[in-house]
C-alpha cells in the first residue's frame, strides 16, 4: 500500500517536473520569436534586403544606372560616372550584390546595388567590347577593341591580374568580340581580324593557358555559349556560315555550321548586325535572327540545320526567348526600331505586335517570365508589359535607356 503511494508521489513529481520543463522551453520560444520579430522590423527600417528582384539600366545620356525594383516596377536608385555607356554591358557577382559594367570607353566600373554606389573603377583600354564573370566568381574579364585582348582582374578589388594580348601576327593585335565564361574556371572569345577562337583556362589567373584556334571564318562579329555551356558559337561578317567549338570536346577543334547563314548572295543592305547573345533556345530548337532579312531562323541544335523561317516585321536584333520557352519576343532594327513581335514557339506564328515607341534597343524577362521590361530610347522610358495578356503595366522614365540587366543573370551561364 505504501509503496503504492509512493510510486504515484514519484510518477506526479516527474509529471510536475516535465510541466515545468516544458514551459521553461515554451518560454524561451516566445522570446526568441519576439526577439526574431523585432530583428526583421529593425531590418527593414534599415532597408536591408535581397537582390533577388533587382536590375539595372543603362542610360546613356547621362553615363548613369538606374536601379530598379522590378517587383514593384519602381525605379530605387542612381548611379553616375560610369563614363560612355554608349554600347555598355554588365554582368554580376553571385550574389547579385556587384554589378561589373563595361563602357565602350574601356572602363570597368564595380557597382553596389543595395547601396546604389560606385565601387571602384578603372579606365583599362581605350575601347572595349564587354566582358564576363568566372564560374567561380572571383574574376573579371574584359574584353577590348584598342589595344585588342583580354585583361582578367580580381573582381573583389579590380586588380589586375592578367593581360592577354591579341596578338596573330608580330605587332599586329586584333579587336576581341564575343568573350562569354564557361564552365570549368574558363574564358572563351573570338578575334575580328584574324579568325580565331582563343579558349583561355583561367585557374591560374596570373598565368592563364591559352588554346588557340585558327581560320575559323572571315571576321567573327559577335558570339554566343548555349545556355548549358556547351556551345560556343561565333558569327561571321566576312562570309556566310557560323564557328562553333563543342567546349566538352574542345580537342576536336572548330566546326563550320549553319553554311547559309548570313548575307548570302543578295548582298542585302544590313541596318544592324543581329546580337546573337539573343538567341532564344526552346528545348532543342533555336530561335536565330536572319542577317540582313524581315526573318527569324529555326535551328535544330542536335542536326545544327535550318529547319524553318518565320516572317517578321522587320530585320531583328534581338531574339529572346520567354524562361519557359514558350514565347519569343523580337525587337528590329532601324527603321522598324519602334516595334515588338511575340513569335508563339509551338505554332511558329506571330501572335501580338506591340509598338512602345521609337528606339527600342533592349528586352529582359523577369526571371519567372511573367513580365518583360523594354527600353525604349528615344522615348526616354521604360515599358514594362505582362507575358500573358500583352498589357502594359508600368512606365518609368529613363535617359536613354539601353541595355537591362536582371540580377537573375548571376546565376547563369555566358550572361
Amino acid at each position: 500500500m505504501m509503496h503504492g503511494f509512493q510510486r504515484r508521489v514519484s510518477a506526479w513529481r516527474t509529471d510536475e517536473s516535465l510541466y515545468s520543463e516544458l514551459r521553461t522551453v515554451l518560454f524561451t520560444l516566445l522570446l526568441l520569436v519576439g526577439l526574431l520579430s523585432s530583428l526583421v522590423a529593425h531590418a527593414a527600417d534599415n532597408g536591408l534586403r535581397g537582390t533577388g528582384d533587382l536590375a539595372i539600366v543603362v542610360e546613356r545620356a547621362n553615363g548613369s544606372l538606374q536601379i530598379v525594383d522590378t517587383s514593384s516596377n519602381t525605379s530605387i536608385g542612381v548611379v553616375d560616372g560610369l563614363g560612355d555607356l554608349s554600347h555598355a554591358s554588365a554582368v554580376y557577382s553571385r550574389d547579385g550584390r556587384y554589378a561589373y559594367v563595361f563602357g565602350r570607353d574601356g572602363g570597368l566600373s564595380k557597382v553596389d546595388l543595395l547601396t546604389a554606389t560606385l565601387v571602384a573603377r578603372t579606365v583599362q583600354a581605350g575601347n572595349s567590347i564587354g566582358g564576363a564573370i568566372s564560374q567561380d566568381g572571383r574574376l573579371v574579364a574584359v574584353s577590348n577593341y584598342e589595344p585588342g585582348g583580354v585583361k582578367i582582374f580580381d573582381a573583389g578589388t579590380l586588380e589586375l591580374f592578367a593581360e592577354i594580348p591579341a596578338e596573330y601576327a608580330p605587332g599586329l593585335r586584333s579587336k576581341v568580340i564575343g568573350l562569354v565564361d564557361a564552365p570549368g574556371q574558363r574564358f572563351v572569345f573570338s578575334l575580328w581580324e584574324s579568325g580565331e577562337i582563343w579558349l583561355v583556362d583561367a585557374h591560374d589567373p596570373r598565368a592563364p593557358q591559352i588554346q588557340k584556334y585558327p581560320d575559323v571564318g572571315r571576321n567573327p562579329y559577335d558570339a554566343l555559349i548555349t545556355p548549358d555551356g556547351r556551345y560556343y558559337i561565333a558569327g561571321l561578317f566576312g562570309e556566310d556560315g557560323m564557328a562553333l567549338l563543342d567546349l566538352w570536346y574542345p580537342e576536336r577543334g572548330v566546326q563550320r555550321v549553319l553554311a547559309d547563314y548570313g548575307k548570302g548572295n543578295a548582298k542585302l543592305p544590313v541596318y544592324k548586325m543581329p546580337h546573337l547573345e539573343g538567341w532564344a533556345v526552346a528545348g532543342t530548337r533555336a530561335f536565330v535572327p536572319a542577317v540582313g532579312r524581315h526573318e527569324v531562323l529555326v535551328i535544330d541544335m542536335q542536326s545544327w540545320q535550318q529547319v524553318g523561317r518565320i516572317q517578321v516585321h522587320g530585320q531583328p536584333v534581338f531574339v529572346m526567348a520567354r524562361p519557359d520557352g514558350r514565347q519569343v519576343w523580337v525587337n528590329f532594327a532601324m527603321p522598324d526600331n519602334d516595334t515588338v513581335q511575340v513569335i508563339d514557339v509551338p505554332t511558329g506564328e506571330v501572335v501580338k505586335t506591340l509598338t512602345p515607341g521609337p528606339g527600342v534597343l533592349h528586352m529582359e524577362f523577369e526571371p519567372r517570365g511573367e513580365e518583360v521590361w523594354v527600353s525604349v530610347r528615344d522615348a526616354d522610358q521604360l515599358h514594362v508589359y505582362a507575358t500573358d495578356t500583352f498589357e502594359r503595366r508600368a512606365t518609368l522614365p529613363a535617359a536613354k535607356p539601353s541595355g537591362i540587366f536582371m540580377t537573375a543573370r548571376a546565376a547563369r551561364i555566358g550572361l
